[in-house]
């Protein structure tokens, strides 16, 4: 019988042998998974590079809050940024001194811990003479209290003295001997037919919008503002001449017809301007 073939024997193994090679021999074993614990979760940089590293940041955040720190002190608690002055500015009526005494401001105290609206209430709650105040802090050491005064269009007259009234209504004051140039109101209206429903507080309103309107070269020469009803009301001017002015309706466009008119008749005794777009003069 014939011996095995060669495929039947098998390819030589390593060594010369005869027996079939292992499969895979000589090959490296597969790597083992990494083991669980410390040095697996380990990613970032270690050793002392990284503490190297965080030191300028450190260093950093430090600093700043050094910085903040100091930054405070020298705002509330050091002598440096305290307020010494205060100035007022804009005084016409009132006196600078008037208005710093009713600001009130806390000198000694530190600049920045200054209520600037506290001290803006203040003002206005004890003059009512002021419109309006301005409170601004003078780096290093100073607070500035600029003021616009009320200035009066009306004069009501009472007892002995004049209630002043500004453009808005407001009656800020009583003085008693009446200012130049301003007129004084003369109400009427208790035997107009209008009284009900055109009360005095409504009168004074459309008084109050006529001399507010009124040109200044024209309000200078108005000594009295008459209101017999809503649309009754009368200007009385220098040298006895009188204005029919009608009601507050288009009071601009009233006085500056009045005032061409005036440059036009400068003799004239009346002038009626309730219809602006066709005024007229009479007694010239």
């Amino acid at each position: 019988m014939a011996g095995a073939t060669t495929a039947q024997r098998g390819t030589p193994g390593p060594g010369g042998s005869g027996r079939p090679g292992r499969k895979n021999a000589g090959s490296p074993p597969p790597p083992e998974p990494p083991k669980s614990g410390t040095s697996a979760r380990r990613t970032g940089p270690q050793g002392p590079g990284a503490r190297l590293r965080r030191g300028p940041v450190l260093a950093s955040l430090a600093a700043a809050v050094l910085l903040v720190a100091g930054g405070t002190w020298a705002l509330y608690g050091s002598s440096w940024l305290r307020v010494e002055k205060v100035t007022a500015t804009g005084t016409e009526v009132l006196t600078p001194e008037q208005v710093l005494s009713a600001a009130a401001v806390p000198v000694g105290a530190p600049l920045v811990s200054v209520d600037t609206d506290e001290i803006e209430s203040r003002v206005r709650g004890r003059l009512p003479r002021i419109d309006s105040v301005d409170v601004v802090r003078a780096w290093p050491h100073g607070i500035g209290l600029k003021v616009t005064e009320r200035k009066p269009v009306l004069l009501i007259k009472k007892d002995a003295g004049f209630v002043e009234v500004d453009a808005s209504g407001v009656r800020f004051d009583t003085v008693p001997k009446a200012p130049g140039g301003v007129p004084v109101l003369e109400l009427n209206a208790a035997r107009s037919p209008s009284a009900r429903r055109f009360d005095e507080e409504r009168l004074l309103h459309e008084a109050v919008l006529v001399a507010g309107a009124l040109p200044e070269p024209v309000a200078r020469e108005t000594v009295q503002v008459k209101v017999g009803s809503y649309d009754s009301v009368v200007l009385e001017l220098t040298r006895g001449r009188s204005v029919t002015w009608g009601s507050g309706e288009q009071s601009a466009a009233k006085g500056r017809a009045l005032t061409a008119l005036l440059k036009a008749a400068p003799k004239a005794g009346h002038f009626d301007v309730s219809v602006p777009t066709a005024p007229a003069v009479s007694g010239s």
